[in-house]
């Protein structure tokens, strides 16, 4: 009997790596080449200086599980739209926390605290937050509302018109 259920649980073993692994795989990857993080960072503050919205920097890499949750949130029904009015998102790699560390350091970003991490910029590319915390580490753990209040609190103050 202990035979056969060892022989049980390895087969369940088996199927469900067997199963799970092609899912991983078949990941996106939202993090860019490493190597075009400088000019991702500069075509983002010209749009964003032409369209007043703030530059959310997202540190982090393809490998990272909290990551992906992170951009799901980012681009559920509730804060896509909130997202695409307000800022403009560069996902920054970080490789496997040994890439773009002078980046991070410019943003005030510790990789010691974990990825993802976020850094939020003006329509002037001056940092107003950075989060050096490990506030987003977790995200597996969090819910989509932390992202919804985060974009609420930090984006841009609405412009007065002439009309207004």
């Amino acid at each position: 009997m202990t035979t056969r259920r060892n022989a049980l649980v390895s087969a369940l073993f088996c199927l469900t790596f067997a199963v799970g692994s092609p899912a991983r795989s078949a990941q996106p990857d939202i993090y860019p080449p490493p190597e075009r993080a400088s000019a991702d960072i500069a075509a983002a503050l010209k749009i964003a200086a032409a369209s007043h919205k703030r530059v959310i920097l997202d540190f982090g890499g393809n490998w990272c599980t909290d990551c992906h949750v992170l951009d799901w949130y980012f681009h559920d029904a509730v804060n896509g739209p909130l997202l695409a009015a307000n800022y403009v998102l560069v996902h920054i790699n970080i490789g496997h926390l040994d890439t773009n560390a002078d980046i991070a350091a410019r943003y005030q970003i510790p990789f010691s605290k974990g990825v993802p991490a976020i850094a939020v910029l003006d329509d002037q590319g001056r940092l107003l937050y950075s989060q050096k915390g490990g506030e987003f580490e977790a995200m597996r753990r969090m819910q989509s509302a932390a992202v919804t209040d985060f974009l609420v609190h930090w984006k841009p103050l609405a412009r007065l018109t002439r009309n207004s």
